[in-house]
């Protein structure tokens, strides 16, 4: 697989799939030895985390600025993603009784638990829009439950939502390769640039260790570094 010029991520994923596989068969008696015990899985760069500024983000949201239910639907869920940093899957999870507009919460369910987040204003404004004028034009009246529908009243897909995210990012001139997940990268970034403590953040996210969200905090050293070094008459 190196060879063909593989990506390491690839190698990995095909190594712990042999290494697991023969363990099985080593415990149901099927093979005496274990053939993958010397392979040995690659190192993997971990990649920086690409996030937005906060002046691209707020030009990012204002695009679905029209009145019509699809980008009523589009600012809700963009609002939405950014205010609580949630992964695009759970985002899509959500249904009607998730939310709490009274109270200013979403419940966010993750694989095997579940968090609460809290929302701000200006996506309580977003949500309560989609909710009085848009989900309506989409979906019959208990037809689902779900928060967020296509066009059809139907889920909406992973794919669906790229899509939805690529054209606002190209209509605000964002330069970066944007992903479902710069938005949740920016939100982390940004909570803890401007003081949020790590601990709070971590929960927010729904990261079971605290190191993952520490990655973050890196970034805003390295942006205090530049300001001082850009600004600072005796650096």
């Amino acid at each position: 697989l190196e060879g063909q010029g593989k990506a390491s991520t690839t190698i990995s994923r095909v190594v712990a799939s042999m290494k697991s596989f023969f363990h099985y068969e080593m415990i149901q008696g099927n093979i005496r030895k274990y053939p993958a015990e010397f392979l040995k899985t690659p190192k993997i760069e971990k990649k920086a985390p690409v996030f937005l500024t906060v002046e691209e983000v707020d030009r990012f949201l204002r695009q679905p600025g029209g009145d019509s239910p699809k980008e009523i639907r589009d600012k809700a869920m963009l609002e939405l993603l950014y205010a609580t940093g949630m992964r695009v899957s759970e985002l899509l999870r959500l249904n009607l009784e998730d939310l709490n507009l009274r109270l200013g919460y979403v419940v966010c369910h993750d694989e095997d638990k579940e968090r609460v987040i809290p929302i701000g204003n200006v996506c309580k404004t977003a949500m309560e829009k989609y909710l009085k004028e848009a989900r309506g034009k989409f979906v019959k009246e208990n037809e689902t439950e779900s928060l967020f529908t296509n066009c059809s009243g139907k889920s909406m897909s992973r794919q669906g939502f790229w899509k939805v995210l690529k054209g606002y990012a190209e209509e605000a001139g964002i330069q970066h390769d944007i992903t479902p997940h710069t938005l949740r990268h920016s939100f982390a970034a940004h909570m803890l640039q401007n003081g949020a403590d790590v601990k709070s953040v971590q929960e927010m996210l729904g990261h079971s260790d605290i190191s993952t969200t520490q990655v973050y905090l890196n970034f805003g050293v390295a942006k205090m570094r530049d300001v001082y070094m850009k600004a600072h008459p005796r650096h």
